[in-house]
């Protein structure tokens, strides 16, 4: 399902950040933009204070029922891995995973309710909860936390929210990635935030990669239908001999560790080699070259320009045999059309030799 309408600046973006090894950059381009960090700040305070009246949770209560039967509903055919690695754990957790779809949350979330675990919180962008019309609905009101570049809210408010929600054993999705890179199939490298409040509090991570699977049909003009495997990898528990620090550096490379060892075991390729289309899950049209992002020609070598899926590779050929047989049919057409018609020029002449024959008489 493609939220967003077209993504062919999206890619380009992706494109560029690959190439000059930006990738935690935002590639979105329709995101709300709000520029004055004191108005984000004021957004967020906002919605904190709201987050304490009734109103939001009437509003809370409809957007999880809503968004669970939708979840339920999108993921019928959704595949769930390792669900047995977090049954046994009973404290809270930090949930990581790869950030490629506004949507892909609701699959991470359905994972840890099959696992047993009921509600799980999402931290989301602060410009996320000024966003407009149904997602922005649910981006505001499903258990939703944000987080916004303030020193002071992320030195005191922030930590305390998710300290909070750990010790009542809740589950917490952290995105270490950061910002979202459309159908991106490969793991990134991640931040540290995450780690450091897992370290902290104490309680594990409990590392996800998403597996998207082209089908052999058509979404729309520019991707391929995918389907999606949830990977529950290893949890990742803190160290009791290690410090806060020493902790979130550990988990953090592990996490990173285990996401590139399924990213690698899954799609048989190394997350180091050049990018190609085709590691943008369903993207049906080929990469630009360097020169036609407006980069130096020499980060062409970032790029492998061929390489398809094998699913864009077989629908392309399966349009190009359609195409060839509705030219045909056209010019069989076309032929019989013309072979059919009636001859004019050849009845006139006759009306004409009639005509004389009558006057000779």
């Amino acid at each position: 399902m493609i939220v967003g309408g077209d993504k062919q600046a999206v890619i380009d973006n992706i494109q560029r950040n690959f190439a000059l090894g930006e990738m935690n950059r935002k590639v979105e381009i329709n995101d709300p933009k709000i520029t004055d960090r004191n108005a984000r700040l004021s957004l967020v305070e906002r919605h904190l204070a709201y987050t304490r009246t009734w109103r939001y949770t009437a509003k809370n209560w409809a957007a999880r029922t809503i968004v669970h039967a939708l979840a339920d509903l999108l993921n019928w055919r959704t595949k769930y891995v390792g669900l047995e690695k977090v049954h046994s754990i009973r404290s809270g957790a930090i949930v990581t995973s790869n950030h490629f779809s506004p949507l892909e949350n609701m699959t991470v979330t359905a994972a840890m309710r099959h696992s047993g675990h009921r509600r799980t919180y999402i931290i989301s962008q602060d410009t996320n909860f000024a966003m407009p019309g149904f997602l922005g609905f649910f981006l505001k009101y499903y258990d939703t936390i944000p987080i916004t570049k303030s020193h002071v809210y992320l030195s005191r408010q922030f930590p305390a929210i998710i300290d909070q929600l750990l010790s009542r054993g809740r589950f917490v999705l952290i995105y270490p990635e950061e910002e979202m890179w459309f159908n991106y199939r490969r793991p990134r490298p991640e931040k540290h935030g995450a780690f450091d409040f897992a370290a902290r509090a104490g309680v594990p991570i409990v590392p996800c990669f998403v597996e998207m699977r082209d089908k052999k049909s058509a979404d729309n003009e520019q991707f391929m239908k995918t389907r999606t495997i949830i990977h529950i990898l290893d949890p990742i528990y803190p160290d009791p001999e290690l410090s806060v620090q020493e902790n979130s550096s550990f988990m953090r490379a592990q996490d990173y560790r285990e996401k590139v060892e399924a990213y690698e075991r899954i799609y048989g390729k190394s997350v180091d080699a050049p990018l190609s289309a085709e590691d943008i899950a369903g993207w049906r049209e080929p990469l630009k070259t360097a020169e036609q992002l407006g980069l130096d020609a020499e980060l062409d070598s970032a790029f492998d320009l061929e390489t398809r899926s094998s699913a864009v590779e077989a629908l392309a050929r399966k349009e190009e045999k359609k195409a060839a047989r509705q030219a045909r049919w056209k010019r069989s057409t076309s032929r019989r059309s013309s072979q059919n018609a009636p001859d004019y020029q050849s009845a006139e002449s006759s009306d004409e030799l009639s005509s004389a024959e009558q006057a000779a008489e």
